[in-house]
Order: C-alpha cells, then sequence, then structure tokens
C-alpha cells in the first residue's frame, strides 16, 4: 500500500511539474498575447504592431541599464545603418513593476528616460503578468523576439553578451524579410 501511494504521489508531482513548465515560453511557440499600458494609460497588445517583427525586453527597473549595449546595438542598425527596416520591425519594453521595491513615480521616471533614448513605447506590468503566463523570471532582464506570426524566435534571459549582438540583429534582419 506504502508503494502505491508513493507511486501516485510521484506520478501526480510529475504531472503537476510537467503542466507548470508547459507554460513556459519557449522558443518555437506562439507567444500568448497580453495588454499593457503605457504611462498615459494608453492600452497596447502585441496586435498594435501588427505585421511587424517584435522585440519585448521585460525589464525589471533595478536591472535597467543590463542590456544597454544590447539596445546600443539594435539602435543603431536600425536608425544610423538603416540595416533593420522600422517599417516592419518594433523594439519596446514592459516595465515588470512586481519585481522592485521602487516607487512608481521613479519607475516612470527611469522608463521615461529609456523611452527617449530609445524613442520607443514603454509599457507596464503591474501584477507580473508575464511571469505568470510566459514564466519570464522576476528580478531579471529578458529578452523575447516575435516574428510577424507571433512565434518565438530567440529568448534571452540576463546580460546578452556583446558577442551575441550582430547574430540578433541577423536574425531580425531576416525575419523582416519573411
Amino acid at each position: 500500500m506504502k508503494k502505491l501511494m508513493f507511486s501516485l504521489t510521484f506520478a501526480l508531482l510529475a504531472i503537476l511539474c510537467s503542466y507548470g513548465q508547459s507554460s513556459k515560453l519557449k522558443v518555437g511557440m506562439k507567444a500568448p498575447e497580453w495588454k499593457f499600458q503605457d504611462a498615459d494609460k494608453n492600452e497596447f497588445t502585441m496586435d498594435s504592431w501588427a505585421g511587424k517583427v517584435l522585440q519585448i525586453n521585460y525589464v525589471d527597473p533595478d536591472e535597467s541599464d543590463l542590456n544597454d549595449s544590447f539596445n546600443d546595438a539594435i539602435n543603431k542598425a536600425t536608425d544610423i545603418d538603416k540595416r533593420i527596416n522600422r517599417d516592419h520591425f518594433k523594439g519596446f519594453g514592459i516595465v515588470d513593476t512586481k519585481s522592485t521595491w521602487k516607487p512608481k513615480s521613479l519607475v516612470r521616471l527611469i522608463a521615461g528616460n529609456k523611452a527617449k533614448k530609445y524613442d520607443t513605447t514603454i509599457l507596464f506590468d503591474y501584477e507580473g503578468t508575464l511571469q505568470n503566463n510566459w514564466g519570464l523570471p522576476g528580478d531579471s532582464y529578458s529578452v523575447v523576439i516575435v516574428d510577424k506570426n507571433r512565434t518565438v524566435r530567440a529568448l534571452y534571459t540576463g546580460k546578452i553578451p556583446e558577442s551575441e549582438n550582430e547574430r540578433i540583429i541577423q536574425l531580425i534582419i531576416e525575419l523582416t524579410k519573411e
């Protein structure tokens, strides 16, 4: 009887663990939709940029500078070198406000400065929605590249090594041509 109870408990635990794993965002899967607001309370979804390849930066405000060198490289490839066509690409940030101790006013100030620096949109995730729905870590910086069909083509957590910048730029260029 003890063996049967142990087997059933182990099987239930394995099912629950695999269920939790299946909700984690992975390369090759379609990114589940979301809805967030910017500082002016305008609502955005991925469909706000229909037909574009998206670079989604999901950022704990405490880590907001972690991938500046990566974002600078993307900005250069887009605005200076014109290698990435803005008509087919949109990079933006979603602030993971749930993961920070900083007050909302300070978070908005930091986000506003980043929006100006990168001439982009910054949205706010107050409930940790992408942590839950996409399985993204809190207290971190994640970059998700999705194609025009919203399939995840690349997923990075933490600091992106500068040696990866050109590879990611090439991926974005290829995806914008599809």
